[in-house]
């Protein structure tokens, strides 16, 4: 029974002792994290469409009760969107990306707020494949608001930062809105 006794203690020793291992799926930078982080500045339009043949966002859920007052998002109600980004304010301008997520009408007044849950991606230029992330509350019927940048992959892996927008267009009967995004992003 003691040698039991031993034994077991023995391999719990050896269970709890700490073993360096080296292999091609784990390394430790022995220096630290030290590579030089960038900030990066963008300038891009999102066109957010309700109507239309092909709209960019599209109801995808509500509530399963009475709303109140109309509005074109109304309280509660959830939409997905594939919005595209463009260079200019103008249908016509280069598309340089899409926003895709989604968006909950997140406000009881008049004052329209969404709660925002989107990824940027970049589809052309220098930014190619890479995105932004963004989770933020949108007070929308202020013309000038601020937007969290949480995340990124790509160019912008490890990001973090802000996006100013201004509203270039906002129809407030369908919805439909162009939207100026000037974003500064810190990253790797």
């Amino acid at each position: 029974m003691e040698k039991k006794t031993i034994l077991l203690v023995l391999a719990l020793l050896f269970c709890c002792m700490s073993i360096q291992v080296h292999s091609k799926y784990h390394s430790e930078n022995k220096n630290g994290f030290h590579y030089k982080e960038k900030v990066t500045n963008l300038h891009f339009y999102l066109f957010d469409f309700l109507t239309g043949k092909n709209p960019s966002a599209v109801e995808i859920a509500r509530p399963n009760r009475p709303v109140g007052a109309k509005a074109s998002t109304p309280f509660g109600h959830i939409y997905a969107i594939d919005d595209p980004l463009r260079e200019g304010p103008d249908e016509n301008s280069s598309v340089i990306g899409n926003a895709r997520g989604f968006y909950l009408s997140t406000s009881q007044s008049e004052d329209l707020t969404l709660l925002m849950n989107v990824d940027f991606g970049f589809t052309k230029g220098e930014f190619n494949g890479s995105s932004i992330s963004v989770v933020s509350r949108n007070p929308v019927t202020e013309p000038h608001r601020e937007l969290a940048v949480v995340g990124g992959r790509g160019k912008f892996r490890l990001a973090r930062g802000f996006a100013e927008l201004t509203t270039y267009y906002l129809n407030t009967t369908n919805g439909d809105a162009i939207i100026e995004y000037n974003v500064t992003v810190l990253h790797y």
